[in-house]
């Protein structure tokens, strides 16, 4: 007797395989926030949330007409190449605004067919924080290039199922950070 699989069954890919393409970050000094022009730094990941950390905001010194290969777009995945923060990652939403990615940054933006959420959340579990720990492995600085993250396995099903995973992690992280939020405002009476 069998029994059926209500599942498909997942596939082992390479973050290259999912990628329309890898690209590094703009080399430019931050400046003060212009009002409309945000600059993504490794820095403006935050640690716990992935969210772009809207604290300190500048924006890229730089002529942005010329820098339009450097903005975000919906669901481009930025990871971190070098230093203590490599294999940071923060995927962009339209909600955060207008961006750009700064230069220690690499973005993989990803083919049609790919949820974004999914891969992203792929990004947050054990199998990647692994294959980094051992890339990243160098005889300085800690670091992982665009080739190297391209390299990097990853398990996926259809996409309907991508999309249902990816959907309900984000739901679930957004949970996780209002409620961090509740707990550090002040009590008022």
């Amino acid at each position: 007797m069998s029994v059926g699989v209500a599942a498909s069954a997942w596939e082992q890919r390479k973050l290259g395989e999912l990628a329309d393409s890898f690209s590094y970050g703009l080399n430019a000094s931050a400046t003060a926030y212009d009002g409309k022009n945000g600059y993504l730094r490794i820095t403006d990941i935050d640690d716990s949330t992935r969210q772009f950390s809207k604290n300190d905001l500048t924006s890229p010194d730089a002529d942005l007409s010329r820098c339009g290969d450097y903005r975000l777009s919906e669901g481009d995945i930025v990871f971190a190449r070098t230093g203590a923060s490599v294999g940071k990652t923060y995927i962009y939403q339209a909600k955060d605004g207008i961006a750009y990615f700064a230069g220690f940054l690499i973005r993989m933006r990803l083919k049609p067919d790919i949820d974004p959420c999914f891969v992203f959340q792929s990004t947050l579990g054990e199998t990647y924080k692994r294959y980094v720990s051992i890339t990243s492995q160098r005889s300085g600085q800690p670091g992982v290039n665009a080739e190297e993250y391209a390299e990097c396995p990853v398990l996926m099903p259809l996409l309907t199922e991508q999309q249902a995973i990816g959907r309900f992690f984000s739901r679930l992280d957004s949970l996780i950070t209002l409620h961090q939020r509740k707990q550090y405002l002040p009590f008022v009476r």
